[in-house]
């Protein structure tokens, strides 16, 4: 019998002894994070799909997995006899709580972990099914009686994420936040986001895969903070110092009943979308509970002067790192074989051997031909394609340093590339370059700026379903709000581009059974100038790598595409070159060499 099928079975069991019909889990953790610690990771122990985003449902009937489109060829390879069926989100042409919405029965008693929904989700399901008249249970824990060999959660130490690297103190960072809890009138603030934690106590960790992150909760008053932490965890220099500043280390088990005793007479300000549901219910009858993304998540959002000057310096580590690995790439195939898999494990050992590398930001994603039309493939040794024969080969890497975060995408072709394929591509190198080239007034939406990276696809009858552009972190997360580049997401709608925001820059063209093209780059926002119609904003585009002139047809480029193109490319080489062999200056030279009129 498949071990998945049985792990169905004993928790069908479980579900019918405590009276639910319907059980949900989700991929998550009580902190809502991108990226989840073993302790967490209920979907694939139970089911066998490793993906990094799924829901399933159980019930007596049926068993499903929720995910997006680019997992489904992995989920039906891994789900195969386990008893879960994959449910085809695109096909279904709906989201996941309106599929559940069509399917619960009348009185069905439906049952989850509360500490791994959002609040956010729950009301949004508790909505969708009122109508069904179901009971709704979000305090059941069915998987603890039933994993019994889990992981524990980490126990990584802290280390101090110098002032040297993010620029400023953490009493500087408390007193910030403090100030605008009192304009706000908010006697409380709840933090359940990692990073924002992280980047408030100038503290990291290495509790979560790919970002530096400890597991903790935080509550700040305006006289203390509360620091919910395996105390452990805090070495003993750090621990003095917290205590100076008011920190006071409680056991991070005692979040939710630490919460409850707080004075029901004051204001909370809390995030719905990182709040867990079981912390939510914990927080006193009659308390005023602001809902708003945190004050940490704004600040950080724009990086301060000392900040910026460490993430060019990272960028450069990282562009060396990067053309290291091209160059090796080049002069070695097709001589050696090579997997997508161990191909991406190859240019994680070129970043591992730059200064203050602390790990990739991201699991590297090297995808061949057809695997590169999947937005976010992610190849698996074993399963992996070889990369052989003419094609298109796209990367997408980054790296988490003590001084900055990165992340970019290159694709370049291996053999001749067709005539539609250099088509493409220049498509997607001009809506980079336009998006890098804007010039906006303050006050502009994602939103807005959007169209500038699509014009030239959409000119030609293409478009691309993901975002354009994602905030950063600075030794934090690789994907981090509030700025966003889209299709009128809620980030976009709400929030502006402001000085100092670090985002992505990556229009795409995918063509299904193929190949895919995405060129990304990371641009800073920056003021540009002032006149009588106010302050004008301008990107100023910091990764450094080159771009593929093998796949431009140049027919498609205008006179200053051309020209930021040969400005950029020169600005790769000036700044990398000095850190190349004479083998790799003189191979980036001719790939950064100027297109002439």
């Amino acid at each position: 019998m498949n071990p998945y099928s049985e792990k169905l079975a004993i928790l069908r069991t479980l579900m019918k002894n405590s009276g639910i019909d319907i059980y949900l889990i989700p991929s998550a953790d009580p902190h809502l994070s991108e990226y989840i610690p073993d302790h967490w990771k209920i979907i694939p122990w139970l089911t066998g799909f490793t993906g990094s985003s799924a829901t399933v449902f159980v019930s007596e009937e049926f068993a499903g997995l929720w995910t997006d489109s680019r997992y489904f060829i992995q989920a039906e390879l891994q789900l195969k006899d386990s008893g879960f069926i994959l449910i085809n989100s695109v096909a279904e042409n709906t989201d996941f709580t309106d599929w559940l919405s069509g399917i619960v029965h009348q009185g069905d008693k439906l049952a989850l972990d509360g500490r791994i929904f959002s609040i956010e989700r729950i009301r949004k399901i508790e909505r969708s099914l009122g109508q069904n008249q179901i009971s709704f249970n979000t305090g059941i824990d069915l998987i603890s009686q039933l994993w019994t060999d889990r992981p524990p959660l980490p126990m990584s130490p802290a280390f101090e994420h110098e002032v040297k690297y993010c620029g400023k103190e953490r009493s500087a960072k408390i007193a910030e936040v403090r100030a605008q809890m009192k304009i706000r009138s908010i006697d409380y603030h709840l933090l359940t986001s990692l990073d924002d934690l992280m980047w408030l106590l100038n503290i990291r960790g290495n509790d979560i895969k790919f970002s530096p992150l400890l597991i903790a909760f935080a509550v700040i008053d305006d006289e203390q903070i509360l620091l919910f932490i395996e105390e452990s965890k805090i070495p003993l220099r750090m621990a003095m110092e917290f205590d100076k500043l008011g920190i006071i280390m409680l056991p991070y088990e005692e979040t939710s009943g630490m919460l409850s005793t707080l004075d029901p007479e004051c204001s909370i300000l809390i995030n719905p979308a990182t709040t867990s549901s079981a912390v939510f219910d914990s927080l006193p009858a009659g308390i005023t509970i602001v809902e708003d993304i945190s004050i940490p998540t704004r600040l950080k959002a724009v990086k301060n002067k000392t900040e910026i000057e460490n993430i060019g310096k990272a960028m450069i580590r990282d562009g060396v790192a990067l053309t290291r690995f091209f160059c090796w790439l080049e002069m070695n195939l097709p001589d050696i074989s090579l997997s997508e898999f161990s191909t991406g494990e190859k240019l994680d050992g070129f970043r591992a051997e730059g200064e203050n590398f602390l790990g990739p930001s991201f699991s590297t994603i090297v995808a061949f031909n057809e695997n590169a039309a999947l937005p976010h493939y992610s190849a698996i040794a074993g399963s992996d394609k070889t990369i052989s024969g003419d094609g298109i080969l796209l990367i997408d890497s980054g790296g988490q340093y003590l001084d900055g975060t990165t992340d970019i995408t290159r694709t370049i072709p291996l053999g001749r590339p067709s005539s539609q394929q250099k088509r493409d591509f220049t498509r997607v190198l001009k809506g980079n370059i336009n998006l890098a080239m804007a010039k906006f007034p303050e006050g502009t939406r994602g939103n807005q700026l959007d169209i500038l990276a699509r014009k030239s696809l959409w000119e030609s009858g293409l478009n691309y379903g993901h975002g354009t552009g994602h905030g950063v972190g600075f030794c934090l997360n690789v994907h981090e709000g509030p700025q966003n580049i889209g299709q009128g997401t809620v980030y976009d709608l709400k929030n502006v581009i402001a000085p100092g925001m670090l985002m992505s820059d990556e229009p795409a063209i995918y063509r299904e059974g193929e190949y895919g093209i995405r060129i990304e780059n990371l641009i800073l926002c920056y003021e540009d100038e002032e006149t009588e119609f106010g302050k004008f904003l301008r990107f100023d585009t910091l990764s450094l790598c080159y771009i593929e002139k093998s796949l431009i047809d140049i027919s498609l480029l205008d006179r200053k595409e051309i020209d930021w193109l040969n400005n950029y490319h020169a600005e790769v080489f000036g700044k990398l070159s000095p850190w190349l062999t004479e083998q790799e200056k003189t191979w980036l030279k001719e790939k950064t060499s100027a297109i002439l009129y």
